[in-house]
């Protein structure tokens, strides 16, 4: 199976939180970079998600938000991302970002032209790409894995 997100990351889930309705997965992709995704307990069961097992991250370029200067912010956001920035496609209304977040992973955005020329977003530079957990989706024995 293939899918139109950009953002597809293998790794390992490394815990899972179960409450009454909702569960935290997070998936480790080395590199000390782990992404937090919320989903029901009964996808979890459907999906027969276990700590230890292959599972992909999918995450929507037009879900991240980029900042810069927020290592240190205190965010709702469950998942902050650093890297640096590799390549910037400017459009007339739309800007796509891709930032190295380690491990040779390369994560996009898809941000308003307006936004990436305030911030100044250029190759080089770094950011982080923000994005709750409940954008990601997660999958198992579906996907090739990219990123």
């Amino acid at each position: 199976m293939d899918i139109s997100a950009r953002n597809i990351f293998k790794g390992t889930v490394s815990s899972i939180i179960k409450g009454a309705v909702n569960a935290e997965v997070v998936i480790d992709l080395g590199n000390d970079t782990a992404i937090a995704s919320t989903l029901t307990i009964g996808a979890v069961e459907r999906l027969g998600l276990k700590e230890g097992m292959a599972a992909s991250a999918i995450v929507k370029a037009s879900s991240v938000i980029l900042g810069t200067g927020l290592l240190e912010a205190k965010l709702s956001a469950r998942n902050i991302l650093p890297g640096r920035i590799s390549r910037v496609i400017e459009g007339p209304v739309s800007t796509e970002v891709d930032l190295e977040i380690g491990g040779g992973n390369t994560l996009s955005a898809v941000i308003t032209h307006g936004s990436s020329a305030r911030m100044g977003l250029t190759a080089g530079n770094t950011a982080c790409a923000i994005f709750k957990a409940s954008s990601v989706i997660i999958g198992v024995g579906l996907l090739g894995g990219r990123s």
